[in-house]
C-alpha cells in the first residue's frame, strides 16, 4: 500500500516532540505489518513549498489562466506544485504529523493544501456544488500533538480547528473515504507518561481502520 507521511513539525529533527514520537510508533507498527515496504516521507519544513502569494502561486496561475510565459523562477515554482500534486496522488494513504499550532494546522501544512486542493485535480465545480475526485480508496490519518486536552467536551474542543479543518478538505472536498486521528494531547498539562498511556493503542485501532485489517 503506497504510503505518504507528510510531516509538519517545524523541528522535525527532534525526537522529543510528541508528533516526533508518534510518527516514529507508526513508522514501528508500518514495518511489522510491511516489512518489505517503506513509505514516502515529506518534511514540509525541510522543502520549500509554494505559497499563495504575488510572486509565487498567484503570478504562475494568473500567467497560466492568460496563456503568459512563465519566468524561470516561476517555472521552478511551478514544477515544484505540480511534483507535490502528483506525489500526493499517487499515495492512496495519507498520513499528515503535525503539532497543534494555536488551534489550527501549522503555516507550511496551509501552504502544502493550496498545492494539492486543486480544481479539476483533486475536485471539481459543479451546478450544485463542488465534488471530489479522490474516491479511489483514499485514506487519510491525522498523527497529532496538542499542549492542552481537546477531547473532554469544554471550551477546547469547538477550537480544535486543525482536525475539522483536515476532515472537511480531504473527505468533503477531495473525496477520501475516511478520516481519523490519533492524538498525544496534554503535553503542556499531563507528564509525559500520562500522555503517552493511551496512544499505543489508538495507533493499533486506527493503523487496523487505516489499511482495512
Amino acid at each position: 500500500m503506497k504510503t505518504l507521511i507528510i510531516n509538519a513539525q517545524p523541528d522535525f529533527l527532534n525526537d522529543t516532540h510528541f508528533s516526533v514520537r508518534l510518527q516514529q510508533l507508526f513508522l514501528k507498527q508500518f514495518s511489522e505489518r510491511f516489512p518489505n515496504e517503506a513509505p514516502a516521507i515529506l518534511n514540509l519544513y525541510d522543502h520549500e513549498i509554494p505559497r499563495i502569494e504575488t510572486e509565487q502561486l498567484l503570478a504562475v496561475w494568473n500567467k497560466q489562466q492568460a496563456g503568459d510565459e512563465l519566468t524561470v523562477d516561476e517555472a521552478k515554482i511551478a514544477e515544484t506544485s505540480n511534483q507535490l500534486l502528483s506525489q500526493f496522488k499517487a499515495h492512496h494513504r495519507i498520513v499528515i504529523v503535525s503539532p497543534l499550532h494555536n488551534f489550527n494546522v501549522t503555516s507550511r501544512m496551509k501552504d502544502y493544501i493550496d498545492n494539492i486542493l486543486i480544481a479539476r485535480e483533486t475536485f471539481k465545480y459543479t451546478e450544485t456544488g463542488s465534488v471530489g475526485l479522490m474516491t479511489d480508496d483514499y485514506k487519510v490519518l491525522l498523527l497529532q500533538a496538542s499542549g492542552s486536552i481537546y477531547t473532554n467536551q469544554d471550551r477546547y474542543t469547538p477550537l480544535e480547528f486543525s482536525r475539522f479543518y483536515l476532515e472537511k478538505m480531504f473527505v468533503e472536498m477531495m473525496g477520501f473515504d475516511s478520516f481519523d486521528i490519533v492524538r498525544a494531547e496534554g503535553t503542556n498539562v499531563l507528564s509525559a507518561d500520562a500522555v503517552w498511556q493511551s496512544v499505543p493503542q489508538q495507533m493499533k485501532l486506527a493503523f487496523s481502520q487505516f489499511y482495512g485489517e
